[in-house]
């Protein structure tokens, strides 16, 4: 498997033709998501090719967006991990593996393995670290220019909502991003019990 040869294909369709509108889910995301995916999956004991497959995954994840359309992003980026990894030396035991990763992390995110799992907890990482408030604008700018939600109101009532079902799945996130999200959702709740 040439996974460099696959991190440079994606990084540069990512560059190339991603909206500008996606404030969020830009070529920043993707990044900060392998950062993680790797972080995890090392303090979790994953090596080897299984390593390789959840790098792939973290940079393929939203490639979906190319298409700019929110609804469906998952499964546009199976179709172009099916399309573009098998001449790459990915065997089709490894495009399952990667999709399966991939739509994992579709909300409400639904991991059935380590894999997805550390795929799903990389792709929220920010839930539960310093930067959560400035990434959680982003998200909220982008949403409001694909009109996915109203004002700011809105905005702080799905989070509180978002972030109460929300749950981290692996060793490693439930310890050291948890407690910081449950944090940021008691701080939300009383702003949104002051409306």
């Amino acid at each position: 498997m040439n996974y460099r040869a696959a991190k440079q294909y994606i990084l540069n369709r990512l560059r190339t033709e991603l909206s500008v509108q996606l404030y969020y889910h830009g070529l920043h995301h993707t990044l900060d998501v392998l950062k993680m995916a790797t972080k995890i999956a090392l303090d979790e004991g994953v090596r080897g090719r299984d390593l390789k497959l959840v790098k792939t995954a973290a940079l393929f994840h939203d490639c979906g967006f190319v298409k700019n359309k929110h609804a469906g992003h998952e499964a546009e980026g199976c179709l172009i991990v099916r399309e573009h990894l098998p001449p790459l030396g990915y065997t089709d035991a490894d495009i399952e593996t990667i999709c399966g990763m991939i739509m994992a992390t579709k909300i409400p995110q639904n991991p059935n393995n380590l894999l997805e799992e550390i795929i799903c907890d990389a792709d929220l990482d920010y839930l539960g670290r310093p930067d959560f408030y400035p990434i959680g604008n982003t998200l909220f700018q982008e949403m409001q220019n694909y009109h996915l939600i109203g004002n700011e109101t809105d905005w702080n009532k799905l989070q509180v909502s978002f972030l109460s079902v929300h749950r981290f799945y692996t060793r490693t996130n439930k310890t050291r991003r948890d407690p910081v999200k449950q944090q940021y959702l008691a701080q939300l709740k009383v702003v949104v019990a002051a409306y």
